[in-house]
């Protein structure tokens, strides 16, 4: 059976920092390239036929070496950019949660109601992803979705059919690493792929 995978982006040196990144675009950190490096031998065995990106950096820029890698086309797929959290890019989560507690509180216990500054509720962000992958997710075979946190964890909760869980937590961490998000009942284009528990534990590395 053919797979849909989940591939977090390097990190940046947002995400370094802990501060929230949203659609701002920002370039791997040296930090970033080398968990790409590790991320591809990590991918080695696992069969992709098609690369979807975000539109947003790094998810760009780690589909692009991936691609290349394997020589798998990669496409980007409209609409798909990261939650738009308006005036609270480029602030640490720490610094949310000292400033506005209240408002903190609630971002965690019900993301999709919460709309920072100028920017977009999550339950708008997850309406906007659902309409960009209905198409993509039609496709034949071993597909792989390249998005940073927190579009990462909005993918994973509709391709699971999952409630999201907390939008603080989506957006950190995770960087150059890859899940299994569900099997992918159209044909594989180029073999089938079993994860193997050995493979399976490094994607966490």
């Amino acid at each position: 059976m053919s797979q849909i995978l989940l591939i977090r982006p390097g990190s940046t040196s947002f995400d370094e920092q802990q501060r929230l990144q949203g659609m701002l675009d920002l370039p791997l950190s040296s930090k970033g390239e080398e968990q790409v490096a590790a991320l591809l031998g990590s991918l080695g065995l696992v069969a992709i036929d098609l690369i979807y990106t975000a539109t947003c950096e790094p998810a760009q820029t780690t589909a692009a070496y991936l691609g290349a890698a394997r020589g798998v086309p990669v496409k980007e797929i409209e609409d798909l950019h990261n939650v738009n959290l308006g005036l609270w890019q480029g602030l640490q989560v720490e610094e949310i949660r000292r400033k506005h507690p209240k408002v903190f509180k609630q971002w965690q216990e019900s993301p999709e109601a919460i709309c920072p500054p100028e920017g977009e509720t999550f339950a708008e962000a997850i309406e906007r992803v659902r309409k960009a992958l209905e198409k993509p997710l039609k496709k034949k075979g071993n597909l792989a979705l390249v998005a940073a946190e927190p579009l990462a964890s909005i993918i994973a909760a509709i391709v699971r059919g999952q409630p999201l869980e907390n939008a603080t937590r989506a957006c950190n961490g995770g960087c150059g690493t890859w899940e299994v998000l569900r099997e992918n009942p159209y044909k594989s284009l180029s073999g089938e792929f079993v994860v193997s528990p050995e493979l399976a534990a490094t994607r966490a590395h």
